[in-house]
């Protein structure tokens, strides 16, 4: 058991014990090095304990599963120590409490706060599923969702989340709980994938709507409006259509449940009745309505005419807006008329980068918009070209997790890498693009997995290729316009060789190669002019490095 007051790794300062299961303990940490509060998960190993073992290889599964995802709606893994008698995972902190105990407090909540909450459950599975390969989480409950202080919510406990595998039959164990789980989560009934979260999810928004806890008497699932009349009936239909017991009754995605939960009121039995009502006058002037029919024609073309204003309306409004949330707000509207036309998904991105900050918000945003025509796109033959578009914002402009003393440029990278293996997957080897991405992608995965080969002691060899990929990026970035985008990539090749030179001699790169290549960047970054003054900080960072940098190349090539 870790001691309060004990400094973990040198940085981590144990300040109290906050949570307390089998054969962990979890503990709010200050860290010493960013003054920021962590949560530590300690896990402990017992020698000759099958049970114990079984419970800490989940627990770096879990860890391992974690790290690869950067999404508003999870915490984020950020370290893992393993050490012979225990495993220290340091996570977000979350504050806030979860929604098992606002039931218990308050009772069932209201259904608009309920549909906003689905709405971004539903945005956070559906990046899970989207993953590859899609990651089930198969534990949705009130208390696994934890609501913050500012109205958020995130997701948590991911320990018996599983990788889809396709060419499984059948799940091998019975994970869930009881009440929420779907029957496919108990062995033998098939094997879980995307509609069992969907299950567990309407589950939860029934437990939320009426505060009937399914692990209690009746345990069954009512229509929501048996125990609350009020209720919309269309949510009372999505609901029952989620928590269908065979999986082919259920949405097909959670970006399909998404827009069922944001035209909700469409499915009520009013709106149905007054569907087909006006469905009964048609019938009976069907007749009458043939005689017309050269009118009909042309009032078919007039709407699709108002729709295409429509749409270019909006586009025109965003271009002369001089706001950029304003233009974002135009180009979504765009995209809502014609969801497969790319202009104005380039004018959303430009909107994000106009200020030089893609935000956290402007990221669930934009997430909302493409988790819910991500289908659509990937069926157009440009979209390779707009994922490139998308992997460049996140690489050099998202905003999550930077601080005034604290660069966020790994993050950056790694949250880039899903639309840089878009682009490369549906992009054409004939494109500028294709080679560019490739790069991206892969110095991208090479920071999301080096703490995990460092901790293995599987990284030899990866920093060689690593290396090779650093120099092509200083090529492209050359010929590059944008100030900014040049010297990050500046910055970043500089990092890596004050951060990596003895391991890039290891892989056998030569001192008279990193020499003129760090004086390389060290000459393009002092002729490049800048016009702002994040630029001009930008550059002075990478020039007050030199000595330092210079002098781990030294270091690293001493001899012995």
């Amino acid at each position: 058991m870790a001691v309060i007051g004990s400094v973990i790794e040198g940085k981590y300062e144990i300040l109290k014990l906050i949570g307390k299961g089998g054969m962990s303990e979890v503990y709010l940490a200050m860290d010493k090095n960013l003054n920021k509060q962590w949560a530590v998960k300690e896990i402990k190993r017992q020698a000759r304990d099958k049970n114990n073992e079984v419970i800490v290889q989940s627990a770096i599964a879990e860890a391992n599963m974690m790290k690869k995802l950067d999404h508003p709606c999870l915490p984020r893994i950020v370290d893992i120590i393993n050490r012979d008698d225990v495993i220290y995972v340091v996570m977000d902190y979350i504050e806030g409490e979860p929604l098992s105990k606002v039931l218990e407090q308050y009772g069932a909540q209201s259904q608009e706060i309920v549909i906003e909450w689905a709405e971004d459950l539903c945005g956070v599975l559906d990046y899970l599923h989207t993953q590859n390969p899609p990651i089930i989480y198969r534990d949705m409950k009130p208390a696994n969702i934890m609501l913050q202080p500012n109205g958020n919510i995130k997701l948590i406990d991911f320990g018996i989340a599983r990788e889809y595998k396709e060419q499984n039959l059948e799940d091998t164990v019975c994970l869930g709980t009881k009440g929420y789980a779907a029957p496919e989560q108990f062995g033998g009934k098939g094997q879980t994938d995307g509609r069992t979260d969907i299950y567990c999810l309407g589950v939860t928004l029934y437990h939320l709507l009426t505060g009937k806890n399914p692990c209690e008497p009746p345990y069954e699932i009512y229509p929501i409006r048996y125990w609350k009349p009020e209720l919309s009936s269309g949510l009372e239909n999505i609901i029952l259509k989620c928590t269908k017991l065979n999986p082919d009754d259920r949405y097909d995605s959670c970006a399909e449940l998404l827009y069922a939960l944001r035209h909700y009121e469409e499915a009520d039995d009013e709106y149905k009745a007054y569907q087909k009502k006006k469905l009964s006058y048609f019938l009976l002037t069907l007749i009458a309505s043939l005689v017309f029919l050269v009118v009909g024609i042309l009032g078919q073309v007039l709407k699709v005419n108002e729709e295409n204003n429509n749409y270019d309306t909006f586009i025109i409004q965003a271009d002369t807006a001089s706001d950029a949330s304003m233009r974002a707000q135009y180009y979504i509207k765009a995209i809502e008329i014609r969801p497969a036309s790319l202009e104005a998904y380039y004018g959303l991105i430009q909107a994000y980068k106009d200020d030089a900050v893609f935000s956290v918000e402007e990221e669930a945003q934009l997430q909302t918009v493409m988790s819910t025509n991500l289908v659509i796109l990937r069926e157009q033959p440009e979209y390779a070209a707009l994922a490139f578009e998308l992997g460049k914002l996140y690489w050099y402009y998202y905003d999550y997790g930077k601080t005034e003393t604290a660069d966020n440029q790994i993050t950056r990278m790694k949250s880039s890498i899903q639309w840089f293996e878009d682009a490369h997957e549906y992009g054409s080897v004939d494109a500028d693009y294709y080679v560019i991405a490739e790069v991206y992608k892969e110095i991208g995965m090479f920071h999301k997995d080096v703490t995990l080969n460092v901790e293995e002691a599987s990284d030899a060899g990866t920093y060689l290729p690593y290396y090779e990929h650093l120099k092509e990026l200083f090529v492209i970035a050359m010929q590059e316009e944008n100030e900014m985008i040049c010297l990050e990539v500046y910055k970043l090749c500089s990092n890596s060789i004050e951060n990596y030179t003895r391991k890039f001699k290891i892989d056998g790169v030569e001192k008279e190669d990193i020499e003129q290549f760090y004086a390389d960047i060290i000459t393009a970054t002092e002729s490049m002019s800048t016009t702002t003054d994040k630029t001009d900080n930008l550059r002075n960072e990478i020039i007050d490095r030199e000595g330092y940098v210079k002098l781990a190349i030294n270091s690293a090539y001493a001899k012995e």
